[in-house]
């Protein structure tokens, strides 16, 4: 007799993920008809199958889910308690019911019965097979994979398939392909082998696979039997007023079932024109037809890559659905035409200025920033070794994390839990703390108060449910800094641009309104170093539009400092400020550029050019060596350590860089054809919140961290600043991340605020970007809510106003 393993501690009575039919017994294969890796692997001896509903209207997972004997459970507990394995993710498979996975079934001579579907993530012709125990009958078979077909059709067509006809959900019955390779037992490996995806890889990678495979005749143009993404017709061009560039070139349309780049035209022409006032057009026309209309702005995320001769970029629907396509030019003499066109466009549109009035160097600085930086294709053994010995040394850290699932409080009763305000408020801002392992979340005009505990979970502390003027003025705070040892909290009035308060944690009120000065308005403010918070020092850095300055709380009257105040005669529109352990100023501005200053009061020692995006957020290492910059498209990190000349050693924040050494940014941005995924799973543009270093006293920032939409993201700093391959990894949420930070102290784990819940999660749960990772399934909360200070489990999600 077999059982399935107990999984409510990872659902918690969630209705959501109700299955919806299952087949109660058979064994799970991978299957690899045309690999030399071994032909079939055994997954799951005794396994049941299911379809389960997920958080997301119309979104279903097909679930796999092992099953053991009598008496295997209660060791496979122990395993795990014992530092084992992640039991979900070796007891679980779960797929994202998608007609890429071409689902079928089959009953074969004998009475076999066998369900197939697509491994997204492995290699041409590999299959994923449940071979139904002889003890299943044929109509349940066949109804699971009417209930299969129902799913697809769902997430489709975003509508209910109760009235979809029959013709209709043929459109996913995939039972033409060629007959299901027999799932025999040849190999059955103690560990699943690590799948590797042509979207996976590095833009780079995506581009010499489009010339080689082209050149072995391995990737078919579109119309070759199978089934492409098919992009949707070309918009009408405006009438153009000066072209910028025209050149010839391939044209390649990444397709989100293979994920590769599939051949469309040998040969298109390509054009840049200005069509209006700092409005811009790219328009791509072959012989027979106009392939693409597409306005050239920030959204195209263009990346060049001069190795393999080849652009990549996005281009979007009117219904906002994205599209990421390939130009491969015959030479490197035309697309550096083609880019300079391009990129005068796009830099033009974004700061309203002519290119021609721009410097040559910091047009070579914007041209560089747009090229594609990831082109190592094969790691030294050195570097392998490397990332060996960091997976070894992460993998032992998590076991002894003692980060481990907590059982449901069944008992709790609905009217004892709140899922969200009345007020329609939702989490707004996170600030962590440094001093005492707590994080604060803005919500409306109240904030919540979370604990860090010992084994990396998140447990509610307080509520401070009003935030108030000293006058009882309540109002919800526009920014939020944790300051004096994280015992007081400074707040922004966003109606009262002139004033600040303090408010004092240990009583949760605000005690204190500080004018700041009659005439300079608050635009934002930071630390006066980056760990100054951790002591009781009380002076920090202020910015309005045009000015930098410091505040000192312990002056009478006016709280600037006058002695320290630096305006600008020109409107340079700061927008952010970051400073380093030693004090050294990095200030952002809505233009795109950035200055460094060793202390306030003088003239910037090193000015950053702009490369068009007005910059939302800024973050300095402690040691002052990477300044990272976060646009809505794109990050900017940039190295301030200067290499060469009479400054070798010296920072950009303590001397100038020489006039044609300026440092080259690297310009982090998601592949084109991940963020055509990325759309075409969400259809809501690119937004990154303002990103982050990990950071600690005396710790070495190794990490970076955005989101965007539903996305969580980090960055390996050593990949980025070595060029390897896949330097980000993700995590999908059901709902849109609002803020996001490291834990003080470490990379290892994430504080994620979402709408309504706020987790802490181990940054190993991030997986790299493939189309099914993309693709979901969303890691959903429980619908069900938790008292405040109930633990719920493996990402401690507190359900709750928070």
């Amino acid at each position: 007799m077999f059982m399935l393993r107990n999984v409510s501690k990872y659902i918690f009575g969630d209705t959501s993920k109700e299955s919806i039919i299952e087949i109660p017994q058979g064994q799970l294969y991978l299957v690899r008809p045309l690999s030399p890796k071994g032909y079939s692997e055994l997954i799951f001896k005794d396994a049941a199958a299911s379809i389960r509903r997920t958080g997301q209207d119309f979104q279903y997972q097909l679930v796999i889910q092992r099953a053991y004997e009598e008496g295997e459970e209660e060791l496979a507990e122990e395993d795990d308690e014992q530092g084992g394995a992640d039991g979900l993710d070796k007891d679980e498979k779960t797929f994202l019911l998608d007609q890429a996975l071409h689902f079928r079934s089959e009953v074969r001579e004998g009475g076999a019965k066998i369900l197939a579907w697509r491994d997204l993530s492995g290699d041409i012709g590999d299959l994923f097979e449940f071979v139904c125990d002889p003890s299943v009958p044929s109509d349940k078979v066949t109804t699971f994979e009417l209930a299969a077909l129902q799913c697809q059709y769902e997430r489709k067509y975003r509508r209910s398939a109760q009235r979809a006809t029959e013709q209709e959900l043929q459109e996913f019955s995939f039972q033409e392909e060629r007959p299901i390779p027999s799932a025999s037992p040849i190999a059955s490996p103690t560990k699943s082998r690590t799948h590797s995806s042509a979207s996976g890889d590095s833009t780079a990678a995506m581009a010499r696979d489009v010339e080689y495979a082209n050149a072995k005749g391995q990737i078919k143009p579109a119309g070759d039997g199978e089934e492409f993404t098919v992009a949707p017709p070309s918009a009408a061009q405006p009438e153009a007023r000066e072209i910028l560039a025209k050149e010839t070139a391939e044209l390649h349309l990444f397709d989100f079932q293979s994920g590769t780049f599939v051949l469309q035209d040998s040969k298109i022409v390509a054009t840049v024109s200005e069509v209006g006032d700092w409005q811009y057009w790219l328009q791509i026309s072959g012989e027979e037809k106009e392939w693409l209309g597409q306005a050239v702005v920030a959204d195209i995320n263009p990346v060049f890559n001069f190795e393999y001769l080849s652009f990549i970029f996005n281009a979007y629907g009117e219904d906002g659905s994205a599209f990421s396509w390939l130009l491969r030019f015959n030479d490197q003499e035309t697309e550096e035409r083609f880019q300079e066109g391009l990129m005068q466009a796009l830099w033009e549109q974004l700061n309203e200025m002519k290119w021609t009035k721009v410097k040559e160097n910091d047009r070579e600085y914007v041209l560089d920033a747009f090229q594609d930086l990831t082109m190592e294709d094969t790691e030294s053994e050195e570097q392998q070794a490397e990332e060996e010995e960091e997976a070894e040394e992460e993998e032992e850290e998590d076991q002894d994390d003692g980060q481990r699932s907590e059982h449901y409080d069944t008992d709790e009763e609905e009217e004892d839990v709140v899922t969200r305000d009345d007020d329609g408020n939702v989490n707004s801002q996170l600030a962590v703390g440094y001093k005492h392992d707590r994080s604060f979340v803005v919500r409306g005009s109240k904030i919540g108060v979370f604990k860090h505990t010992p084994n990396n979970n998140l447990e509610f502390s307080t509520n401070i449910s009003k935030v108030e003027t000293p006058k009882g003025k309540l109002f919800s705070p526009k920014k939020v800094m944790l300051h004096a040892e994280d015992s007081n909290m400074i707040l922004q009035n966003g109606d009262d641009p002139n004033s600040l308060y303090r408010m004092d944690l240990e009583y949760g009120k605000i005690v204190d309104e500080w004018k700041v000065h009659d005439d300079i308005p608050v635009h934002t403010f930071a630390p006066e170093n980056k760990f100054s918070q951790m002591t009781s020092a009380q002076p920090f850095i202020g910015a309005s539009q045009n000015a930098l300055y410091r505040i000192d709380p312990r002056l009478a009257g006016n709280k600037l400092v006058d002695a320290e105040l630096k305006q600008y005669a020109s409107k340079n529109d700061f927008s952010s400020v970051a400073t380093t352990e030693k004090g050294y100023l990095a200030v952002a501005s809505n233009k795109g550029d950035i200055r460094m200053f060793d202390r306030l009061g003088i003239n910037a020692k090193t000015h950053i050019p702009a490369l068009g995006e007005p910059i939302i957020g800024l973050d300095v290492s402690a040691d002052g060596r990477w300044v990272l910059a976060t646009c809505r498209t794109y990050l900017l990190l940039i190295d301030s350590l200067q290499k060469g000349g009479k400054n070798e050693g010296k920072l950009g924040f303590e001397r100038s860089f020489a006039k044609d050494s300026k440092p080259q940014p690297r310009r982090l941005g998601l592949q084109p054809a991940h963020v055509a995924q990325f759309q075409h799973e969400t259809k809501k543009p690119l937004a990154f919140t303002p990103a982050r270093f990990n950071t600690g006293v005396d710790s070495e920032e190794t990490s970076i961290i955005t989101a965007t939409g539903p996305f969580i993201i980090t960055w390996s700093l050593k990949k980025v600043t070595t060029g390897r391959r896949d330097p980000y990894t993700i995590k999908r949420y059901s709902e849109e991340v609002m803020a996001d930070n490291f834990r003080f102290g470490s990379d290892k784990n994430v504080i994620v605020a979402l709408p309504n819940e706020v987790n802490m999660v181990a940054k190993k749960s991030l997986q790299r970007p493939t189309r099914e990772s993309i693709a979901g399934p969303p890691v959903t909360p429980s619908r069900r809510s938790t008292r405040w200070g109930s633990r719920l489990g493996r990402a401690e999600i507190v359900n709750s106003p928070y």
